[in-house]
């Protein structure tokens, strides 16, 4: 850029750090299904953003250090006073966030399902029960409530005596479960199960089944940010904002 308008890199920088971000154009309010998910870039900072899933458009957005319920609920109060008509949410499953759209339809995105599975069982599990029950996740997507359920609950019998195993330290003489993790993912599997077929049950809200209408608008920030590394952070958040605003 320094080159292109032939001037030093120093100016270039100053008006960069100059520039106003124009005045936002709000979004139309609409009766939606509403997205809502957050990101976080290294753990310096994250940004919340609720979108309306029926003009691909962010009804909010917001920088935050951490990912709160309360920053969920301002946001749905926000959008809901300038005309939004939430029919229904698809969130990451936090129990917190999930209640602020408690009253409405809810659905977990299966690609955080999916994520929580992997987190517990890793991408390749060896043992027999975890390779089972990665795959039973993997048919999220195509499966109904009923036969999902079905297949989950024979899983569970079969290795019923097996999740229930224990092993002994004997540094502090506590009894402890030895598949911890299987036994996890399996209760991340039944805890969310309730919120994980909600687009089946109401077909005319057309809700989606994963947050990826968001993840493409984040992992596109991302590669920005990580393009621009070197970047101050007031600028990083410059960035961010006219993106999202859009």
């Amino acid at each position: 850029m320094a080159r292109d308008c032939k001037r030093s890199i120093n100016w270039v920088r100053k008006q960069i750090e100059s520039y106003n971000l124009p005045a936002r154009k709000e979004p139309a309010p609409c009766q939606t299904v509403i997205i809502a998910d957050s990101t976080f870039f290294k753990h310096l900072f994250g940004v919340c953003v609720l979108r309306a899933d029926k003009t691909k458009q962010n009804a909010f957005w917001r920088l935050i250090d951490y990912e709160r319920a309360e920053t969920y609920r301002r946001a749905r109060v926000n959008i809901e006073r300038k005309g939004f008509i939430v029919t229904a949410a698809v969130t990451d499953g936090r129990t917190g966030v999930r209640g602020v759209f408690g009253d409405v339809p809810t659905q977990m995105c299966h690609f955080h399902q999916k994520q929580i599975i992997t987190r517990h069982l890793t991408t390749k599990p060896k043992l027999e029960a975890g390779i089972e029950l990665k795959k039973i996740v993997q048919t999220l997507g195509y499966a109904t409530e009923e036969r999902f359920t079905m297949i989950l609950d024979l899983w569970h019998r079969k290795w019923h005596d097996f999740l229930k195993e224990k092993t002994y330290n004997l540094e502090t003489g506590e009894w402890f479960y030895t598949h911890k993790r299987i036994r996890s993912a399996h209760y991340s599997l039944r805890k969310n199960l309730p919120y994980l077929f909600t687009y089946q049950k109401y077909p005319k809200l057309k809700i989606p089944n994963t947050t990826n209408s968001l993840e493409g608008c984040f992992s596109h920030l991302k590669d920005l940010i990580k393009l621009h590394r070197g970047l101050k952070l007031k600028i990083k958040h410059k960035m961010i904002a006219e993106i999202l605003s859009k």
